[in-house]
């Protein structure tokens, strides 16, 4: 389901508004706006954090644990 709004994002935010004279420079925005998207973007549904911090916290989180049995 996530990555359906994060396509829905991208298609309105960046796709929507420009005209793309080729597939590279189309290629070239949806990178740049995955990467936004994931380590710049602040997100509600995650307490306004970005989702790479997150993930990287859980990853500590999970390694800890590990430790810790």
């Amino acid at each position: 389901m996530e990555y359906k709004l994060t396509w829905r994002s991208a298609k309105c935010e960046i796709i929507y508004l420009n005209a793309y004279q080729s597939i590279g420079e189309l290629t070239t925005d949806v990178d740049d706006y995955i990467e936004f998207y994931n380590h710049r973007r602040f997100h509600e549904t995650l307490n306004y954090k970005k989702p790479m911090d997150v993930y990287q916290e859980s990853i500590k989180l999970n390694q800890n644990k590990k430790k810790a049995s």
